[in-house]
C-alpha cells in the first residue's frame, strides 16, 4: 500500500488533462501581474486608457514582453499558459465588447457559431483524448 502523494506530484497530474489549464497556486504566482492588469479593466477610466493606447497602458505594468505580445494578439491560450485566470481575463473580453462564450470559442478549434451549437447540445463528448501522457 502506498502512502499519500506529494502535493507537487498531485498538482503535476493536472498538466495531463488535454486542453485544460488548472489554475493552481503556481499559475497564480506566475500570472499575478497579468491578472492584476486584467482586473484593472474593471474601472471605466482604465478601459478608456487601455483602448486609447494598449501598448502604453501595458507598459505601466510589470509584464514580460511575452505577456504583452499575447495580450495585444488576444492569444487567450497563451495568456492562460502564462498564468492568466480566465475569470480575470474576462475583463479583457468585456473591454473588447465580446461575450465570455465568444472569447472562449477562440481557445478552441471552432468558430463561435460552431462552439455555441456544441455547447447548446451539452458540450464536448467525453469520448476522445483524456490523457496527454497516455495518448488515450
Amino acid at each position: 500500500m502506498s502512502g499519500p502523494k506529494d502535493i507537487h506530484t498531485y498538482l503535476a497530474e493536472f498538466d495531463d488533462i488535454p486542453g485544460t489549464r488548472v489554475f493552481t497556486a503556481a499559475r497564480a504566482r506566475k500570472g499575478y501581474h497579468l491578472n492584476q492588469f486584467a482586473m484593472s479593466l474593471m474601472k471605466a477610466e482604465n478601459r478608456d486608457r487601455f483602448r486609447a493606447d494598449e501598448k502604453a497602458y501595458l507598459d505601466e505594468w510589470k509584464l514580460s514582453d511575452e505577456v504583452k505580445a499575447a495580450v495585444l494578439a488576444r492569444d487567450y491560450n497563451a495568456l492562460l499558459d502564462l498564468g492568466g485566470n480566465v475569470y480575470f481575463l474576462s475583463k479583457l473580453f468585456s473591454t473588447d465588447g465580446i461575450s465570455f462564450a465568444e472569447a472562449v470559442s477562440t481557445m478552441t478549434d471552432m468558430d463561435f457559431p460552431a462552439y455555441r451549437e456544441m455547447m447548446n447540445r451539452g458540450g464536448r463528448s467525453p469520448e476522445g483524448l483524456r490523457s496527454i501522457r497516455e495518448k488515450r
